[in-house]
């Protein structure tokens, strides 16, 4: 199945609640790696034609250690989405990145230890480049729409991923903190490293909404602060979309490189890799085999 959506988004199903969004559609989507999170919602937006996923379900009911990661990506791949804008609660681990401020991360640490972080498993192993895990074309005209939007907005800045679902204790926050990290969360990896897999653009909008638990005189990180502020930036966030489907139209070429990634990344020879572990992956390397 291919279509001819260019433009995908990952983050809450609240995304999508915007009056302008027609055609809307619900797709079913099955990968050779399982079902993604949710059906995968598509609509016309400034003319461009879209897809939504929520990440955790429509009613978050999946745990950041338990999202098929790669069936999520795998999923947007076959729709034909070639751009993915992840949308993420993080909490902020320095004083001038503060609640409601919006960050878009260049750096990645994954810290993580209980995810698939690739799909070249079962008899093919290539090694993907991600020294920039975010694309960097794909980020500044993220970082664009968002000020478009009259948003505080930062630039750049070193993203961690915990595994969650749980959050940090002081002591880890402290740690991050002295490491030089920026914002923290618990979805970015293996999101990233797999869009780079599937040679698809992908980039942040962080929207922080804590200090975490390390500010000694800020209310230390809830599940009800999260939500709170994630409420009051569904706005930003559903405006700075509509800017980009505007900014970023669909026959518009990014110089990133990202649509290319797996060129010199496969190192299995072609007749060593397991016919049915071909078939899976098809769709991401047909073009090289």
């Amino acid at each position: 199945m291919t279509t001819d959506i260019t433009l995908g988004f990952i983050g809450g199903s609240g995304l999508y609640g915007m009056s302008d969004l027609v055609e809307k559609e619900e797709i079913e989507v099955d990968t050779p790696f399982g079902k993604p999170s949710s059906t995968i919602m598509t609509g016309m937006l400034n003319e461009q034609k879209v897809a939504f996923l929520a990440r955790h379900g429509k009613n978050h009911t999946i745990s950041p250690s338990e999202i098929n990661y790669r069936a999520n990506i795998y999923a947007l791949k076959t729709l034909g989405v070639q751009r993915i804008v992840s949308i993420s609660a993080v909490g902020s681990l320095q004083d001038h990145l503060a609640p409601g401020n919006i960050v878009i991360p260049d750096g990645l640490f994954d810290n993580t230890s209980k995810r698939i972080n690739t799909f070249f498993t079962n008899g093919m192993v290539a090694h993907i480049g991600v020294a920039n895990p975010f694309c960097i074309e794909l980020s500044k005209a993220l970082s664009k729409s968002v000020r478009e939007t009259g948003a505080t907005v930062h630039d750049g800045g070193d993203f961690i991923t915990i595994e969650g679902p749980r959050f940090s204790t002081k002591s880890e926050s402290n740690t991050f903190r002295q490491w030089g990290m920026s914002i923290i969360g618990m979805t970015t990896s293996p999101e990233a490293f797999l869009a780079r897999e599937a040679e698809m653009c992908y980039a942040v909008m962080g929207h922080v909404t804590d200090y975490d638990v390390w500010h000694i005189s800020e209310i230390p990180v809830s599940v009800e602060i999260v939500i709170r502020t994630l409420i009051q930036n569904t706005v930003i966030a559903q405006d700075a979309l509509r800017n980009l489907s505007q900014d970023l139209p669909a026959n518009q070429v990014l110089e990133c490189g990202c649509s290319d990634a797996l060129a010199d990344a496969i190192i299995t020879q072609t007749n060593s890799v397991p016919d049915e572990t071909k078939k899976h992956l098809g769709l991401l390397i047909n073009k090289y085999i």
